[in-house]
């Protein structure tokens, strides 16, 4: 029996990390191993040597095979998220519009688990301070956010 908690996904992040998936054990794996076998011969000479490029390889094969790991991990074991159509409080899936208090921009994020956040696509986690504070907030509410500089306050504007 598993007693993980299912990773949170959207469908276009399972999309996304199944893309990933297929890429990094295909194409990815056979680059890795072409530039092993070249490094490999390359170094056959050198009595044992330092082998900077089988080093380098070895390094990215590694990381590479991490990265395979934890993809094949969560998608085992994941949860759907479901689109919060009409919701009058933010849920994961939410895609919630607020301006931090005494400024006038506005910032637009979609609420996700962690395997999908990325802050450069506005994606941000359920588990982040800001997504733990925003999580059942209401459209006018003002939440805090701890942060390095104190804290800081966000209005809540629209929830889509």
């Amino acid at each position: 029996m598993n007693d993980l908690k299912p990773t949170l996904l959207t469908e276009e992040g399972l999309q996304r990390l199944t893309e990933e998936l297929e890429y990094l054990s295909t194409v990815k794996r056979a680059e890795i191993a072409e530039r092993l076998h070249a490094a490999f011969e390359d170094g056959q000479d050198d009595d044992f040597v330092e082998n900077a490029g089988l080093e380098a390889a070895r390094n990215d094969q590694a990381f590479l095979e991490g990265r395979i790991q934890e993809l094949e991990d969560i998608l085992k074991n994941y949860e759907i998220i479901q689109e919060p159509n009409g919701a009058d409080s933010v849920r994961i899936g939410s895609w919630v519009v607020i301006c931090e208090e005494g400024y006038d921009e506005e910032e637009r994020y979609h609420l996700v688990g962690p395997a999908e956040a990325n802050p450069d696509e506005s994606r941000i986690s359920n588990e982040s301070p800001l997504g733990r504070a925003l999580l059942g907030a209401k459209v006018g509410d003002v939440v805090q956010v701890n942060s390095p500089n104190g804290i800081l306050e966000f209005r809540v504007l629209k929830i889509e």
